[in-house]
């Protein structure tokens, strides 16, 4: 009797025992807190949404809210410090850096993915089938505004359609890249077309007549191929294969960008950014849409995360 009594205590005793390693293990998880401010692309916004939202489940005591007021406006916010990591579909300019050095704002740069920006038009639409790099250019130009009205005036065999174009607004780093590549010039751009950060603007407005066109991140054309159509850039339809191996004209890098004392500071954004290059966290740039950085810069980016709080 007193020996199954033991044997009944120990066996209560270790189940304990094992119950209180169980949380212990896991206490870094559950007690972690605190605020991570991010804003930026909306091109990078499902990504770290989608970061988010895992990484809340996981910590539900953190508070991640995840902006979308597009490249520029986000890294306005970054470089005074009003957040802690900023999601950019384009490297950070010259006056940023400033802006940020002129604040004290150190940061290091991942690069989470790649994209392809899509060029979109109605799916009726049956001449926009595939255009050169110069018809594009001959669309958006800034020369164009007020000249090249029609789809004749770009292509002969084109019908005399009034030309109706939707595209990111100016503080997007979609726009950027495109005025860019297409336009040979970051920002130059014709100003008579409906501009929006909210791609799902854009959609709508595209959706709406047969004679529009316009642009944004491959992925948002993914999830409204039922609404639009594609249109070809020199031939090559954009894909996770054709950006990944350049052969897209219009394919660009996908950044966050995290200040260095936030990371040093705030352990809630160290751990959120180490989530977000895990391979968990880094599988949804492919759930998402994107195409996936190299595995050795991934592992770089990793190190250069760690090195910069030690």
């Amino acid at each position: 009797m007193l020996r199954d009594s033991i044997i009944l205590y120990l066996v209560v005793f270790f189940m304990l025992s094992m119950a209180a390693c169980g949380s212990s293990s896991d206490s870094s998880v559950s007690n972690l807190s605190g605020a991570i401010a991010i804003d930026g692309s909306s091109t990078v916004y499902p990504v770290t949404e989608a970061v988010a939202e895992e990484f809340q489940i996981a910590n539900p005591d953190t508070r991640v809210t995840v902006g979308v007021s597009g490249t520029g406006g986000g890294f306005t916010k970054f470089c005074v410090s009003d957040t802690d990591i900023s999601g950019a579909s384009r490297p950070i300019k010259d006056n940023e850096r400033e802006l940020c050095a002129e604040n004290g704002v150190e940061f290091i740069e991942l690069r989470v993915g790649l994209d392809g920006l899509a060029v979109v038009k109605n799916k009726d639409n049956n001449y926009l089938n595939d255009l050169s790099m110069d018809q594009l250019a001959k669309v958006w130009g800034p020369a164009s505004e007020d000249s090249v009205m029609k789809w004749s005036q770009v292509d002969s065999s084109f019908p005399a359609e009034d030309i109706d174009l939707y595209g990111p607004g100016t503080d997007s780093g979609t726009f950027d890249f495109f005025t860019e590549e297409v336009n040979g010039e970051g920002g130059a751009s014709r100003g008579d077309y409906t501009p929006s950060e909210d791609d799902n603007v854009l959609v709508t407005g595209i959706a709406g007549n047969e004679h529009s066109m316009g642009y944004f991140g491959y992925a948002y054309y993914a999830e409204n191929m039922d609404t639009l159509g594609i249109i070809k850039v020199n031939g090559v339809t954009p894909s996770n294969e054709t950006v990944s191996n350049g052969s897209y004209a219009l394919s660009r890098p996908l950044y966050i960008y995290v200040s260095i004392n936030s990371l040093q500071k705030k352990e809630q954004v160290l751990e959120f950014v180490r989530y977000y290059l895990s391979d968990e966290g880094i599988a949804m740039v492919i759930e998402v849409g994107y195409s996936n950085v190299p595995v050795d810069e991934l592992e770089a980016s990793r190190r250069t995360v760690e090195e910069s709080v030690q």
